[in-house]
């Protein structure tokens, strides 16, 4: 199972003592869905099979061992009173994963993006009781992290899951192939097609920018400021780095320069 400390991007990072326990019981429940969703040796109809009953668990419906994570989440999203589609809305994307239906046009990818990455948007926004009128550029942002993720990706989930994210009409503007994506060196055509989709998350990310000014809670503006910045870093990887040939990584650096400009943001945008 991967762990939060794997992921490219820090979720909770710098949130207050008192919210930790909720945000990895969070963490461990949808990682624990992703699981099913990504284990090659079950099928799509017993992917789909596991997460019905990782939903019912959650509601209290399903006692079973190995759906632990999930029933304690429920609880805690009960007592709490969270709006159960900050993880119910994950299972849908999951859903998809096990079905494993290529996309065919961009907006396709956005919407997957609304249910596999803005409710964890929504959730750190959710506990830290902040206005709704946060969500929208959360979920730019969000989505411009799991389209960043996607591309990282590539070749692991072509060769690994034969699964694919990029929208095909994309694909069939350059010329690439799904058997692009498993290859040791990336096309100048795969590198065209990646150079388009960065510049269009790098647009997103003007829409995204506008979140850390209507933050107010000071530990999650200074964490949107690091992420931000991380992103805007990876774009610039991504554009430039090969991601079939190497796996591409933010360094030392891109971490001082966030919290650099996390410290920024925290006095800077109210």
């Amino acid at each position: 199972m991967k762990q939060a400390k794997d992921e490219n991007f820090p979720v909770g990072l710098l949130i207050s003592r008192r919210l930790k326990p909720l945000v990895k019981a969070y963490y461990q429940a949808a990682r624990t869905a992703d699981d099913i969703a990504d284990d090659n040796s079950l099928s799509s109809k017993e992917k789909l099979n596991l997460l019905d009953e990782t939903e019912r668990a959650f509601y209290g419906k399903n006692k079973a061992k190995k759906f632990s994570a999930a029933t304690r989440l429920g609880k805690i999203f009960s007592s709490e009173n969270l709006d159960a589609s900050l993880f119910t809305d994950l299972l849908k994307a999951f859903r998809q994963d096990a079905a494993n239906q290529p996309l065919e046009i961009w907006e396709q990818l956005i919407n997957y993006c609304t249910y596999s990455a803005a409710p964890v948007g929504r959730f750190l926004l959710a506990i830290h009781d902040e206005n709704p009128s946060t969500y929208l550029p959360a979920a730019t942002l969000c989505a411009v992290l799991q389209i960043s993720n996607h591309l990282q990706d590539l070749k692991k989930d072509c060769v690994e899951m034969k699964r694919f994210y990029l929208p095909k009409t994309m694909m069939d503007k350059h010329g690439v192939v799904y058997d692009d994506f498993c290859q040791n060196q990336s096309s100048p055509r795969l590198k065209a097609l990646i150079v388009e989709i960065v510049t269009e998350l790098r647009s997103m990310m003007k829409d995204a920018e506008q979140l850390p000014r209507l933050i107010k809670n000071k530990r999650l503006r200074m964490e949107t400021g690091v992420i931000l910045s991380l992103t805007n870093s990876m774009l610039k990887k991504l554009e430039n780095e090969d991601v079939l040939n190497s796996a591409v990584r933010l360094g030392r650096l891109d971490w001082v320069k966030a919290l650099v400009h996390g410290v920024k943001t925290l006095f800077s945008t109210r």
